[in-house]
């Protein structure tokens, strides 16, 4: 019995033996060969980390997308963002609308395009006056890039050196005089826009029936208390404020003849700025409305006007020199003959 223990201990030895041989003869990896196998593996975890990344990327985009669109969908909250914006276009832009039917909107992330065209009416036609394009980041919006085509347009930052109407308390800042010599050089046979600043502030049926005849009162520029200073408390410029003198048909317009008046439009708009003011001075061409005390005022004191943009046949504007109400005139917009 021994000696069969004795003769298995010995072939387990020998077997250990040779295995442990066995295990010696293995050629290990060349250094060449370690750093093949350990790129290999960087390789393979980094197109890994990429693929999971593009998962969460694809994840991501959709439910950012959706996000965008929810806000400005639900709510209404881009179709009053644009209500604020064409608005202050027709309260703040002397004789200025917009088609708004043709206005573009685009949605991306967390933030809105949109870009639309202006018009004057001069004499008896809509011109384009230039094309407005707005970026909106969630509701805060960026000043407007502008193209504007106007011969003379209005400056940018107004005040009470380059603003065209004028209130009677304040002196008129250009030469009346150059003014109307401008216009009685302006051939016959055309049509052209003049902004007129009265002697005093009257009711805008009043300036109405003191024109001339054959010619047409396009916008008014309501006296708001701040006028005078045209700055507000910081000595910023004011944006002057004002309504369209005509009812506009037109299905998109704030101004349409079976929503009211005019002057009712002109006060809801208003209270629609107020609440929404940071949008509204940046869109307009000062960057202080000061609605909250302006509207007040007019409460208060009801619409009376201290200028107005008027337009029609050349030769029949020069006949406002000769009214009584108007104690300065400066020349907007000249075109060829569309009376008719």
């Amino acid at each position: 019995m021994s000696d069969e223990k004795n003769n298995l201990d010995d072939e387990y030895q020998k077997y250990l033996k040779d295995s442990l041989n066995e295990a010696g003869g293995i050629s290990p990896y060349s250094k060449e060969g370690q750093t093949e196998i350990v790129s290999i593996g960087k390789n393979m975890a980094r197109r890994t980390n990429i693929m999971i990344s593009l998962a969460i990327l694809l994840l991501i985009v959709p439910i950012m997308t959706l996000s965008t669109y929810m806000y400005y969908a639900i709510g209404g909250k881009a179709d009053h963002l644009i209500d604020v914006v064409t608005k202050t276009i027709y309260v703040t832009e002397p004789n200025m609308g917009l088609e708004k039917l043709r206005l573009e909107d685009e949605i991306g992330f967390f933030s809105m395009n949109i870009k639309f065209d202006v018009f004057k009416r001069i004499g008896k036609e809509d011109y384009k006056a230039g094309t407005y394009d707005i970026d909106f980041f969630l509701d805060q919006p960026s000043f407007p890039k502008k193209n504007m085509l106007l011969d003379r347009p209005l400056p940018e930052f107004p005040s009470k050196e380059t603003e065209a109407m004028i209130h009677p308390k304040a002196n008129i800042p250009f030469n009346e005089t150059d003014q109307w010599d401008i216009l009685k050089k302006i051939p016959d046979g055309t049509v052209a826009e003049v902004y007129v600043s009265l002697n005093k502030v009257m009711k805008p049926e009043d300036l109405k029936n003191s024109l001339p005849k054959d010619m047409e009162l396009r916008w008014l520029a309501v006296d708001t208390g701040m006028d005078p200073a045209q700055v507000d408390e910081e000595g910023v410029p004011i944006t002057p404020l004002g309504y369209p003198a005509q009812y506009d048909p037109t299905i998109w317009s704030p101004f349409r003849i079976y929503d009211g008046t005019n002057e009712e439009a002109f006060l809801d708009i208003l209270s629609l700025l107020e609440k929404n003011e940071a949008v509204a001075e940046k869109v307009a061409r000062a960057k202080s409305l000061s609605l909250e005390s302006r509207l007040a005022y007019i409460k208060k004191h009801g619409i009376k006007v201290y200028g107005a943009v008027i337009t029609g046949p050349t030769e029949e504007l020069r006949k406002l020199q000769d009214t009584k109400e108007i104690r300065a005139l400066k020349v907007g917009e000249v075109k060829l003959w569309n009376w008719e």
